[in-house]
């Protein structure tokens, strides 16, 4: 069998790479976990070909300029994960195959489940088998040598790591811990045992030398004395396969493998929209940029403007149109040299969502307008059935410890997914269907304005800043350049923001789809460009999402009756008055007020935000306020 096909233990689907286990997590397998590696190992084989490459020229720009935070790398191409439908067999049964993600068995330390020894994979005891060759993800170690009779015992996963705020992720030094930073006084390389005494706490967990029988509890190595009794980070990157020439300068904490702040995503995404008819030429420009910079002729136009793919160009002039793309050509030395900044994902598609004129269908998105004049009208300017739609995500890196913050990048470390600069970048798509909602701007600003000035919005406002406050820490604690208030949404998001939760939620008890089946696109724009508009989309991999169920209700009757309930049913929560008094109070710092699981709060893939800025103060009155509050529910009859 060649070299080039490797065993395979277990699948995983694109979206779950993306988001759940991405390159540096850990997979948590039937028997073990393993670690997928960087992306210099993924296999190469197929990757060249179209099936492979997402084209979406927006995001590719997006992603280079955060790339930034990397260096100067610039990727032109977004892959999926490479895959293969058929595998071949070795001699020894076991189903190889030449395609696929690779990963490697992490943490490499196992214990035996009868005798409790502990060691590594490479030291021999242990060996990998499958009885089922059908079934890869039935892969197991057993331990062959074990003392006890009867068939070999299973390995599994010692669960402890250590790992760090820069990113960095490690095996636990079991022999260094137990000897106390010592060598073992009767054997260099020890055997260990360890005994788990069971409950739900790491702290029944002991660890014992079995050459002189030294013993120590692993609560030992958690909290600040965990601190001082663990050796310093020594900068692993285990998916890279690399440790930093100069070591860290952070602590290495302990942590229990497949905790949820072992791997936390950075990602991008974006809507794969047309140019909205009749924008500017320079907007086009900048969103398909990589696509036009070869239209220099009107020969190379007309020719381009016959491909399905390119169909936009009809929609403006080919003279000027050449033109643009020449004077952008000529100019593009001066346009490097600028600081280019993060580009607004967001706008491009608010101005085709909301635009007066719909853009022409095609494979990747078809929109058409519904019915407005029934109660719906008073609170949406436009209600739209999005038909058809395409999102497009990219993983550019991952941060261990603490969640990446969009608002301020400093706060948590990222790491990179390569070690020699590549051109590529890991992404997946899904295909579904929305409904777009454009709140009309005379009912959203006198609303936002008695928000502004309530006393419950200053209480947001104040813990937005503890918030920033108690994240700031380590080189962020030293520098003197900190706005508190930096990356306030403001007041127009969380009115949005909270309508948009009580419509999911009512939403998913008659679509047919799952709450944790969509996704939400909140279009609030800033100061300098207000916008005003929520899409509701599926976002789910399969066919599920684009069976029909959702934009069925954008139909007027269907979508008067779900917007009333929506706010008859943000007026009650079934953990009032707790919930309808909550409010973040010092020295709370919890983003939200009355909102919690039983009234707004939908599932973490569904949030843009992870449930945060919201408050059902701002849909309803609470409490039997009886002040005349200019709020949806005060709209309809």
């Amino acid at each position: 069998m060649s070299t080039n096909y490797y065993r395979r233990v277990g699948t995983a689907r694109p979206s779950h790479l993306m988001y759940t286990a991405g390159i540096g997590s850990l997979v948590d397998l039937p028997n073990f976990s393993v670690l997928v590696k960087g992306l210099e190992a993924w296999s190469h084989a197929g990757l060249g070909g179209a099936e492979y490459i997402l084209d979406e020229p927006r995001l590719r720009t997006a992603v280079n300029r955060r790339l930034q935070l990397f260096g100067n790398q610039q990727v032109t191409e977004l892959r999926a994960a490479p895959w293969q439908a058929g595998s071949d067999t070795d001699a020894k049964g076991w189903h190889v195959q030449g395609t696929g993600v690779p990963v490697t068995p992490f943490p490499q330390w196992m214990r035996c489940t009868r005798c409790n020894l502990l060691a590594p994979i490479d030291s021999g005891a242990f060996e990998l088998r499958n009885n089922n060759p059908r079934a890869p993800h039935e892969a197991q170690f057993v331990h062959a040598q074990c003392v006890t009779r009867g068939r070999a015992p299973l390995a599994v996963t010692a669960r402890f790591t250590l790992a760090c705020v820069n990113g960095h992720l490690d095996e636990f030094p079991y022999a260094h811990f137990v000897h106390r930073g010592q060598q073992c006084p009767k054997s260099p390389r020890p055997l260990l045992k360890m005994n788990d005494h069971g409950g739900n706490v790491a702290a029944n967990v002991s660890l014992q030398c079995a050459a002189c029988q030294e013993k120590r509890n692993i609560r030992d190595a958690m909290g600040e004395r965990g601190v001082r009794e663990l050796p310093r980070c020594r900068g692993r990157h285990p998916h890279l396969a690399s440790f930093e020439p100069d070591g860290c300068d952070e602590d290495a904490v302990l942590m229990v493998a497949g905790a949820s702040n072992q791997w936390f995503p950075l990602t991008m995404s974006t809507l794969a929209l047309p140019p909205a008819p009749g924008t500017g030429l320079d907007k086009v420009l900048d969103a398909r940029w990589a696509d036009v910079q070869q239209i220099t002729t009107p020969e190379l136009f007309d020719a381009f403007s016959q491909a399905p793919m390119y169909s936009f160009l009809k929609e403006y002039d080919r003279d000027a149109f050449v033109a643009a793309v020449q004077a952008r050509i000529s100019g593009s030395d001066k346009e490097d040299s600028a600081d280019p900044g993060v580009p607004d994902l967001l706008g491009p598609e608010w101005e085709v969502l909301a635009g007066d004129r719909l853009p022409t269908p095609s494979d990747d998105f078809t929109m058409e307008e519904t019915d407005t004049t029934g109660p719906t009208g008073k609170l949406f300017a436009a209600v739209r059935q999005v038909q058809r739609l395409r999102e497009v995500r990219a993983q550019i890196g991952f941060t261990r410890l603490d969640a990446p913050d969009p608002d301020n990048p400093q706060i948590a470390r990222p790491v990179r997914l390569w070690r020699a600069p590549l051109n590529w970048v890991p992404a997946s798509e899904v295909r579904g269907e929305g409904i777009f909602l454009r709140v009309r701007e005379d009912v959203l600003g006198p609303w936002v304005e008695r928000m502004a000035k309530s006393e419950v919005m200053a209480a947001h406002r104040e813990a937005y800043q503890r918030f920033r406050e108690n994240r700031r820490s380590g080189r962020l604690a030293a520098s003197t350049e900190f706005d508190s208030m930096a990356g306030w949404p403001g007041e127009r998001y969380l009115a949005l923001h909270t309508l948009s939760h009580a419509l999911i939620r009512t939403i998913a008890l008659e679509c047919g789809y799952s709450s944790a089946s969509l996704a939400e696109r909140i279009y609030a724009g800033d100061e300098g460009q207000p916008r005003a508009g929520i899409l509701l989309y599926t976002a789910v991999p399969d066919s599920e999402g684009t069976l029909g169920g959702l934009v069925s209700l954008a139909e007027s009757p269907h979508f008067d009756r779900i917007l009333r309930r929506a706010l008859k049913d943000a007026g009650r929560c079934s953990s009032d008055p707790l919930c309808s008094e909550r409010l973040p109070r010092t020295p709370a710092d919890y983003l939200h007020g009355a909102a919690c699981h039983a009234c707004l709060f939908v599932s973490e893939t569904t949030c843009e935000r992870g449930n945060r800025y919201l408050d059902r103060r701002f849909l309803v009155p609470l409490n039997d306020d009886a002040d005349e509050v200019l709020t949806p529910a005060a709209l309809l009859p």
